[in-house]
């Protein structure tokens, strides 16, 4: 299969059995990941304040960072030292590279001082080519050093001060080569990884000047500092929402062994940035999916669930497992019944998280466990049997409006047999009726009063459930007895055709003239 970012069709028959759209959910999320991960605090460009090689910028030290009030100071000392860099570079008499350092190091402290950088002022003073030109080959390593610190911070800056580090790309990619040394290559990783965080244009030019394969070599060896540099500034990279610089990676050769070796053994901040990269390849590439896969990586991100507190890493494992999941029930289910019943299993890692005071871990774990109701029966079962099932009642019923929503998908898949094609499906009593007597229905009938169009249909869909399936007809009066008439009659004349027509026919089918004349 070409790697054309064909993962999400292939995905499409692994459904929502109660609301027939997890195709769609999971293209959802591969396009809106890079959103949600600036949410988690995990920003897209990030502000160098301590360098490559160790040095802690000064004015950290002495605690000067610079207040709104005084931006108007540092933006008159930026033009000042790109003045004297320009007068640096002209200069050719004796100390000349040491003058162009000492340029360079006050530019960049000025640079690393405020939250907000006199980045505008510094460029309007033409230090882009200045600094360009202090990259060159054959430049001393602290020259090659401060001049990319310098070009790091202002393409973490606004996007058309990135877009100004366009002549720079050449010689940063050039940089990252094995001919470089480990503080240069890594503070050139660091401003590429701003640039390709700053979106897709930027990231087709890196791409188109072959920044991706000298970024994908750095991650090989095992030096902390560099891997993670280096990976993250490669998650930015492969982000999508095309599939090209996912499969691109693909090809690099040795890149899937190191990313499942770092996976494994690295300390958790690494791991995290390596997470990262997983989670983009598992949404975007068909072929990194499989090889991952075979590479034993459900294993390994079961196992840094298990173990792990951190929340920064437990979030793009979890998404990453989303992945996995949506792509091979058959794997899951060998590791589910091998691993039933314990605490490093898949549902006991997602019934840790389902615990945790993190709201964005419960909304994954959930997102998570819905992928694995949608498989087959014996996945349902697995799920209908463990520890989770009581912690999804309560928080269908406690929780925030997005977390009730996942976990809502979770209850009604469990409910229903695997949908095949567009029939109906059917209806695991065993499931539908536990479920219900544990007091989800009024959650349910919240959804179909909710403004959210998904939400409501899923909560139509499940109330279809109940009157359809509960035993001795009581699913009428079970709606009926939590006001569920009145929530579907607000869709009497709803804009929305799919939700009027669904909520009209199964009042008239199960509440019309004829009901209650029985009794």
């Amino acid at each position: 299969m070409a790697d054309d970012g064909s993962a999400s069709n292939r995905r499409d028959p692994i459904k929502s059995s109660v609301g027939h759209v997890a195709g769609q959910r999971r293209r959802q999320q591969a396009v809106t990941v890079a959103k949600e991960r600036r949410e988690l605090l995990v920003r897209a460009k990030r502000l160098c304040r301590v360098g490559t090689n160790g040095d802690v910028e000064d004015a950290l030290v002495e605690n000067e960072m610079m207040i709104d009030e005084e931006q108007p100071i540092l933006e008159a000392q930026a033009i000042k030292s790109v003045e004297e860099l320009k007068s640096a570079v002209q200069y050719q008499g004796k100390g000349a590279m040491q003058k162009r350092v000492t340029a360079l190091r006050e530019l960049r402290r000025i640079l690393s001082k405020s939250e907000f950088p006199p980045v505008e002022a510094a460029l309007s003073a033409g230090a882009i080519p200045l600094l360009v030109q202090c990259l060159s080959f054959g430049s001393p390593d602290e020259q090659l050093l401060e001049s990319a610190w310098c070009l790091t911070n202002i393409a973490a800056g606004k996007p058309e001060e990135t877009k100004a580090l366009l002549p720079a790309l050449p010689l940063l990619i050039a940089h990252l080569g094995e001919k470089s040394s480990a503080p240069v290559a890594e503070q050139c990783a660091w401003a590429i990884g701003n640039v390709a965080g700053e979106g897709e244009d930027l990231r087709n030019v890196l791409l188109s000047q072959g920044a991706l394969p000298p970024l994908a070599r750095m991650i090989f060896p095992d030096k902390g500092s560099t891997v993670r540099t280096a990976a993250w500034a490669l998650s930015n990279l492969i982000k999508g929402p095309e599939s090209k610089a996912a499969a691109q990676l693909v090809k690099v050769d040795g890149i899937l062994d190191a990313i499942l070796r770092h996976l494994k053994k690295t300390d958790e901040e690494t791991a995290t940035e390596i997470a990262w990269i997983i989670v983009y390849l598992s949404a975007l590439s068909d072929i990194a999916t499989s090889m991952l896969l075979k590479g034993g990586i459900l294993q390994l991100l079961i196992e840094r669930l298990a173990t792990s507190s951190s929340l920064q890493l437990l979030i793009p494992v979890l998404r990453s497992l989303g992945n996995f999941v949506a792509v091979d029930p058959k794997a899951v289910l060998t590791i589910l019944i091998r691993e039933q019943n314990t605490e490093e299993s898949i549902i006991g890692v997602l019934a840790k998280c389902l615990r945790s005071e993190h709201r964005v871990l419960k909304k994954e774990a959930a997102w998570v466990l819905s992928n694995i109701a949608t498989g087959s029966i014996e996945h349902k079962r697995m799920i209908h049997s463990t520890e989770v099932m009581p912690l999804l009642l309560r928080l269908l019923s406690t929780s925030p409006f997005d977390i009730r929503k996942e976990v809502a998908y979770v209850l009604g898949n469990l409910c229903v047999e695997s949908a095949e094609g567009d029939r109906k499906p059917g209806i695991i009593q065993e499931h539908l009726v536990s479920i219900v007597r544990g007091g989800c229905l009024p959650g349910f009938i919240e959804l179909v009063r909710s403004p959210d169009i998904e939400a409501a249909r899923l909560g139509l869909q499940f109330i279809e459930l109940v009157l359809r399936g509960m035993p001795n007809g009581e699913g009428p009066k079970l709606v009926e007895g939590e006001d569920g008439i009145d929530a579907m009659e607000r869709f009497q004349f709803h804009e929305n055709e799919e939700l009027r027509v669904m909520a009209n026919s199964l009042v008239d089918k199960y509440f019309g003239e004829d009901y209650g004349i029985d009794e």
